[in-house]
């Protein structure tokens, strides 16, 4: 197997309780080198042979020596295999009898933008690669929506980019909610996920147990990235989202 990765940077973003999320984006695509017909794989009657993570720092995060941040994965796990993305990922490889083709691509830009980030454009490569299944793991850069016109525009912003993944291959989506709860954007998640047609998972126990902090498993300077989950929150958040594509794997096979 051989990755290829691609990085975008961006500027920095601080938000709500002090964190830095967002930053680079960054996608990376791992694919077999060899040139045969790659195994159909599957959990249970789930297609699993392309795999989309649509997130903000939590999911991927390139180095920044000015928040103490030397990882090139989701902060703030120890190592990279220590990720919710490569956690979960070893769930399926398990489970599917191969490796799956993935793409990672932090869109906290689209998190600061909203109905201002045209999908279509910056998501390119992540449309055309029509994943099987898309973990889009977003909400904790977006400013607390405290109008109804706040709101609407957060809920437009989701409508639209869930609308456009699913013209591309019309993939399995799983949304998450906040490693941060705020009921209210927690809530138009739900809400537009269900409307997409998606599985929604609720991962607010995780955040508000303080264990699941990486600040809980080993002393960090900078704040925001004590914050993020630490090992033992990405396992959880991997678990969370394992549970789902394992139940979304029971349902019939569509032809």
């Amino acid at each position: 197997m051989h990755a290829i990765v691609k990085s975008r940077t961006a500027r920095q973003v601080l938000f709500g309780l002090g964190c830095v999320c967002g930053l680079a984006g960054l996608f990376a695509m791992q694919s077999a080198g060899s040139a045969e017909p790659a195994p159909r794989l599957q959990v249970g009657t789930l297609p699993v042979g392309k795999i989309l993570f649509l997130g903000n720092s939590i999911t991927l995060h390139g180095p920044a020596a000015n928040i103490g941040w030397t990882g090139n994965w989701g902060m703030a796990a120890s190592a990279k295999e220590k990720d919710y993305v490569h956690r979960l990922l070893d769930r399926i490889n398990k489970k599917a009898g191969g490796t799956p083709q993935v793409m990672v691509r932090n869109i906290a830009e689209f998190e600061r933008n909203l109905t201002d980030y045209s999908v279509p454009d910056s998501l390119k490569d992540e449309l055309a690669f029509e994943a099987d299944v898309v973990i889009l793991a977003i909400g904790e850069n977006a400013m607390p929506p405290e109008t109804e016109a706040a709101r609407e525009r957060f809920a437009t912003a989701l409508r639209g980019l869930l609308a456009e993944i699913r013209r591309h291959g019309h993939p399995t989506i799983i949304v998450r909610s906040q490693f941060w709860p705020d009921a209210v954007k927690d809530g138009l998640l739900k809400q537009e996920c269900a409307t997409a047609g998606g599985i929604f998972v609720d991962i607010k126990p995780l955040g508000t147990d303080p264990a699941n902090a990486a600040k809980a498993e080993r002393d960090i300077e900078h704040a925001g990235v004590a914050a993020h989950p630490g090992d033992k929150g990405m396992d959880a958040i991997a678990e969370a989202l394992w549970k789902a594509l394992q139940q979304a794997g029971t349902k019939p096979a569509q032809p």
